[in-house]
């Protein structure tokens, strides 16, 4: 996410770096660089100007304490400026109402109906809704077909009509289904075009003006740049939505509309999409974003995937076995299936401070464990739970089982073997204990 950006903020403001104190001369020579990355990242001019602008003039004649350098103070006055830009805090979504009506805008293809599921499974499970998901793409059959598909995966029921062609009636409908049925909670998916007309706005603004949505949130496709922020601003003209949805965050985006559109619309950003997958949207921190943007990482975040994933009684349970050295590759394919469960395996590294630059041209993607769960799966449940067994017969079985070869089959029992030591002696008096600090994670201090 970002990496463009962040590569280019990050030798803009090494121009600072080892000069002794800030002067007018050298942060006009960052800032024309600073300036510069923001333009390739497809940052209108105007916005770019005003906050370089808004940066120089915090930072000339600020006192550089001696703790810290010029370079350092400049990467603090723009992180603060990065968020301010994005909105300055999180915005959350309005919940209340019974039901809680959230309706969806956006043109064709900017991933409306996968978002649509996306925020169901998120009310669903992590805010402890009963959502009802409704179909009111009345043009496009695949549309409704793709809803059904999505909701059935998350064990969502989806209302649709589609023998029926006004998608007014179709939402109105819908409301008093779900308030029949003790749905608190209504997502509804709106027809979109490949291009603004007048025939969309008139249809969306009708079904908002008949069902009062608490949220009416506008989706777009951030790899599209600029071109994403005049849509936002088209759509909120006549929308007057309560929040923006950037989506594919995840792909090759030169982060243009995520820096742009908070200013030119005046609405915060609420989520962003981050791949594929069902759970794959967080929600949108300006603060933290400032901090992956220039290479910071985002352990909060990171902390957060990772509590989402944890279970106390399971690690206790781990943590005994691991203390009586009885960690097996059955607990290790478990710890495995948790850190799928958090996201994008590159986009995780990247949250640990430090990590995004070192992890930059390695391919990290969704199958970077596939080789190593082939190769567990391939071992009998005796080997799984003891691993002595695994002489060098059984590992040329195995190695062909999985598709591999011997070398990554030795490789992956040598890993496993200095992986069960250390957490070992993590969980004894030096370490002291690691299941503890996992569970005291959510004690952390919250931005």
């Amino acid at each position: 996410m970002f990496e463009g950006l962040s590569e280019k903020l990050e030798k803009s403001l090494r121009v600072l770096k080892g000069h002794g104190h800030i002067t007018e001369i050298n942060v006009a020579e960052t800032l024309k660089e600073v300036r510069k990355t923001l333009l390739d990242a497809d940052v209108s001019y105007k916005i770019a100007k005003d906050f370089t602008n808004s940066i120089k003039e915090k930072a000339l004649g600020q006192n550089v304490l001696t703790a810290i350098s010029p370079g350092q103070l400049m990467v603090k006055i723009v992180h603060d400026d990065l968020a301010k830009l994005m909105g300055g805090e999180k915005v959350d979504i309005n919940e209340k109402g019974n039901p809680a009506i959230f309706l969806i805008a956006g043109l064709q293809g900017s991933g409306k109906t996968t978002f649509s599921a996306k925020l169901a499974n998120h009310l669903k499970s992590k805010r402890g809704k009963i959502p009802l998901l409704v179909a009111c793409d009345i043009y496009r059959p695949a549309a409704i077909n793709q809803l059904k598909v999505l909701g059935e995966q998350i064990g969502v029921e989806v209302y649709a009509e589609e023998d029926k062609k006004d998608a007014v009636k179709i939402a109105k409908r819908a409301i008093n289904h779900a308030k029949d049925k003790g749905f608190n909670a209504v997502i509804i998916d709106t027809a979109g075009r490949l291009a603004i007309d007048d025939q969309m706005m008139d249809e969306i603004s009708s079904i908002k003006k008949a069902v009062k949505p608490q949220e009416t949130l506008f989706v777009v496709d951030s790899m599209t740049g600029q071109d994403a922020v005049n849509t936002a601003k088209a759509f909120n003209d006549r929308l007057d939505y309560e929040g923006v949805v950037l989506t594919k965050l995840d792909g090759d985006t030169r982060g243009g509309a995520a820096l742009t559109i908070r200013s030119i619309v005046q609405k915060p950003i609420k989520f962003i999409g981050i791949g594929e997958n069902i759970d794959a949207i967080d929600v949108f921190h300006p603060e933290r974003m400032a901090d992956r943007i220039l290479g910071m990482g985002d352990i909060v975040s990171f902390v957060e995937k990772a509590q989402e994933q944890f279970d106390e009684v399971e690690a206790k349970k781990l943590q005994k076995k691991i203390a009586k050295n009885q960690f097996t590759f059955d607990d290790f394919l478990s710890q495995i299936k948790h850190i799928k469960k958090m996201g994008n395996v590159k986009d995780l590294m990247g949250m640990i401070p430090g990590m995004g630059k070192a992890i930059k041209d390695i391919d990290l993607d969704d199958d970077a464990f596939k080789s190593i769960e082939a190769i567990i799966h391939s071992m009998t449940p005796d080997e799984r739970q003891n691993p002595k067994l695994l002489n060098g017969s059984r590992r040329r079985r195995i190695a062909i089982g999985s598709g591999t070869d011997i070398q990554e089959v030795n490789r992956l029992i040598k890993q496993f073997s200095q992986t069960s030591k250390m957490m070992k002696m993590m969980t004894g008096k030096g370490g002291k204990n690691m299941m503890n600090a996992m569970s005291n994670m959510g004690n952390m201090p919250k931005r």
